[in-house]
């Protein structure tokens, strides 16, 4: 009897793409939590233009292909994984999105794609997606949304750590696409 391929989602800002920008993440949360603990699990929505025009200036940052990208293709191609590409970019920032998923080729070698079209909070959009596509593992590079999923979803949450938070402990944190894959790769072979 043929096993059936192990569903994974992928985030595409800081997983697929590599971004430099996500090293602001941990400077940001600590801001967040001294000076605005009550609101510490929301994420702010842009509705000015000028807010627009700087979250776009934000994602240019995401400007090359994590190392690790092409052996999610391999993966699929050889029935281990259905990959997913699930972003939280929000409907505003259509253009770049569909632009990219052009350039990887996203809609021929992966099983779906979604943002965040309806401007929701990341990681209500992204736990509703879990739960709707029934993912086995989900790859986040944002902690808080890491956090929030393991306690929302019972998907497999691999993490992709930055530079700032290599000192935070985690049993499933990589610092890299290419590890996140290696190891998604491992675990497929054995849990399939």
């Amino acid at each position: 009897m043929k096993r059936r391929p192990i569903r994974v989602g992928f985030d595409l800002d800081g997983v697929i793409l590599y971004n430099p920008a996500r090293l602001a993440r941990r400077p940001i949360r600590t801001f967040k939590h001294f000076f605005f603990p009550r609101i510490e699990s929301r994420f702010h929505i842009p509705h000015r233009t000028w807010e627009k025009v700087l979250w776009h200036l934000f994602h240019l940052s995401s400007f090359r292909i994590s190392p690790g990208f092409w052996l999610i293709k391999g993966l699929s191609d050889v029935g281990l994984i259905e990959p997913y590409v699930i972003t939280a970019r929000y409907s505003f920032l259509r253009q770049d999105y569909h632009r990219w998923i052009r350039r990887l080729h996203i809609s021929e070698d992966f099983h779906g794609h979604f943002m965040n079209e309806k401007d929701e909070q990341p990681h209500e959009f992204k736990e509703r997606m879990i739960k709707e596509l029934k993912l086995d593992i989900f790859v986040e590079d944002n902690l808080d949304i890491v956090r929030h999923l393991r306690k929302t979803t019972p998907s497999h949450i691999v993490w992709v750590y930055n530079l700032f938070d290599f000192f935070v402990h985690d049993d499933h944190r990589y610092p890299d696409l290419k590890k996140a894959v290696e190891y998604i790769s491992r675990y497929a072979k054995t849990h399939r």
